[in-house]
């Protein structure tokens, strides 16, 4: 899916928190394109909304935390993996406590509700990033590694390792395409009865039962010891003698923990706000390493979208100068393109090289020439109407005009001799009269200038070119 897409309707679901305890509502309501996914509580004063985004992640090995002042809100990662594989990009969900319930343990409730409203196609594109080189973090002490590489898809391979008779080495793998409403969704939470005594003993888990987690008894414990744990989790007592799996439910799958893993590197990945074409492997994975990834993923991000676009001079040109004259009504002194690099998706990439020649630098100025900033808007509004007119779906030729420049900055001088790359991205798709765009100019790999502008749409009259 190349657009962006919100929910078709609101849903509700309401459970347990499974660190408070606190019996909690949810709502998630459709939202604009551009919202990406937020998050309201509504029981704080003023009901303050947060962008699930890693940039709020806070330390929580147990679960993904976000954090602002005083909103916080926890136990995320399974809604955020639900929405993210379904198609999700827009929604608003509201919460009247600090953690999204915890419901079966798993994101299944939600992948159905999402079922049940479906999805509505938006005007806009979808962020896409495509991973470019590996990326890896690791820590050493615990043997943990996550890798994530270019590839022609979107993939996971997970492998946990854990010391236990029951629960040893387990692998489980996702690829875009596969099932995941019915393969990955449903896999539960799990934990181990060892790190259950710590955390009932430092007052946690408080939701926690045999109806929303998997608990795995793999070492044995004194009767009146399990006896006493079991009293204190409000559930039946058990044999101590028998290890293995204790849930109200049998596993789903054989290796339904490695896919719950999986699924929360799913849930934390979504908090880079993009989508992403490229491979992870992850080698005992964990809530404080997937966010590691996910962050050191945006820095590489943030760097890709500042970096300039390579050019080759001698390689053939997607348009060049008569091409682009069939597009564009310009001509000289007023064709600010001279060819158009690459159109991918919603970016296009041209240039325009400034010689002694040009008309202007008689009179801007005759002792030291310099290409007028509002030319420079000029060449990515030009390039930007080449970009809306390559994605416009109605039928018949269009033009565009200039309808709005809402930001331009000029960083360094453009002077005779110098060659401008020009990036242009759609914002906004060219659909129902207006797109708005944001182009940014390099020489070499410096920015000379930046702006964004709102381009309007229109078809042309019957003859009219």
């Amino acid at each position: 899916m190349t657009h962006q897409h919100t929910l078709g309707g609101s849903f509700q679901l309401e459970g347990k928190g499974l660190h408070t305890g606190k019996y909690i509502h949810l709502r998630a309501l459709p939202a604009e394109e551009g919202h990406g996914i937020r998050i309201c509580r509504t029981d704080l004063p003023d009901k303050p909304v947060l962008p699930a985004l890693v940039k709020y992640a806070t330390q929580s090995d147990r679960c993904t935390t976000l954090r602002e002042g005083d909103f916080s809100v926890c136990t995320i990662e399974h809604m955020m993996a639900a929405l993210a594989m379904m198609g999700v990009d827009n929604c608003l969900i509201e919460l009247d406590g600090p953690e999204a319930p915890i419901l079966d343990g798993s994101a299944k409730p939600y992948v159905d509700k999402i079922r049940e409203v479906g999805l509505v196609e938006q005007e806009a594109e979808a962020k896409l990033f495509v991973v470019p080189r590996k990326i890896e973090v690791c820590d050493e002490e615990s043997g943990a590694r996550l890798t994530l590489l270019p590839d022609d898809t979107f993939a996971v391979d997970v492998l946990i390792s854990y010391d236990s008779p029951i629960l040893s080495h387990q692998f489980a793998s996702y690829e875009w395409g596969d099932d995941f409403a019915e393969e990955i969704a449903p896999a539960r939470t799990f934990v181990f009865v060892r790190e259950v005594q710590a955390l009932v003993a430092n007052n946690l888990i408080k939701g926690g039962d045999l109806d929303n987690a998997l608990v795995i008894y793999d070492r044995e414990l004194p009767q009146t010891e399990l006896d006493k744990l079991s009293d204190e989790l409000g559930v039946d007592h058990s044999d101590a003698s028998k290890l293995g799996y204790i849930s109200h439910r049998p596993l789903a799958y054989p290796n339904e923990p490695a896919r719950h893993k999986l699924l929360d590197v799913l849930g934390d990945l979504a908090l880079a706000g993009c989508r992403i074409r490229g491979r992870v492997i992850a080698t005992k994975p964990g809530h404080t390493i997937n966010r590691r990834l996910c962050r050191k993923l945006l820095e590489v991000i943030e760097g890709e979208e500042k970096r300039a676009p390579s050019y080759d001079p001698e390689a053939k040109p997607l348009l060049d100068t008569r091409a682009i004259m069939q597009i564009l009504p310009h001509r000289y002194p007023m064709l600010l393109v001279d060819r158009i690099i690459e159109i991918n998706g919603g970016t296009a990439v041209g240039l325009k090289n400034y010689s002694v020649g040009e008309p202007y630098f008689e009179g801007h100025f005759p002792q030291e020439p310099i290409v007028p900033g509002v030319l420079l808007v000029e060449s990515i509004a030009q390039i930007a109407g080449i970009l809306v007119l390559h994605m416009v779906d109605e039928p018949g030729p269009h033009s565009t005009y200039l309808a709005r420049i809402e930001s331009a900055r000029f960083r360094q001088k453009v002077t005779p001799g110098d060659t401008v790359i020009y990036r242009v991205e759609a914002l906004s798709p060219g659909r129902h009269g207006f797109a708005r765009v944001r182009g940014v100019g390099y020489i070499g790999d410096q920015i000379v200038c930046e702006a964004e502008v709102v381009a309007k749409v229109v078809p042309n009259q019957e003859g009219e070119k």
